[in-house]
């Protein structure tokens, strides 16, 4: 009874929420915000944190091969976000 009860509540809620209006979409610049400011910097300290603690067990070539790697990934994660606003100006260069 309850159940049957929670389940016609639940469908009249989401015929009213999709009556009500437009649609709204994921707020896709909000996501990409929260983690450049909240997730990137914590990963970046945990990152640090393990260099260091290698480093100081005297593992300097294993913490250059690391601090080498995780700067190419973020010369690639750059060229790719370079790459799209290359291709938005070409887009709009060409469409415009």
């Amino acid at each position: 009874m309850i159940a049957t009860e929670l389940a016609a509540q639940v469908t009249t809620a989401w015929q009213q929420t999709t009556l009500a209006g437009e649609p709204t979409g994921i707020n896709t610049e909000g996501v990409v915000t929260f983690f450049a400011s909240n997730i990137a910097p914590i990963l970046l300290a945990v990152l640090g944190v393990i260099f260091i603690g290698r480093a100081s067990r005297g593992e300097i070539s294993k913490v250059l091969t690391s601090s080498a790697i995780a700067i190419v990934g973020l010369v690639f994660i750059a060229g790719a976000a370079s790459l799209f606003f290359l291709g938005d100006y070409l887009v709009d260069l060409i469409f415009s």
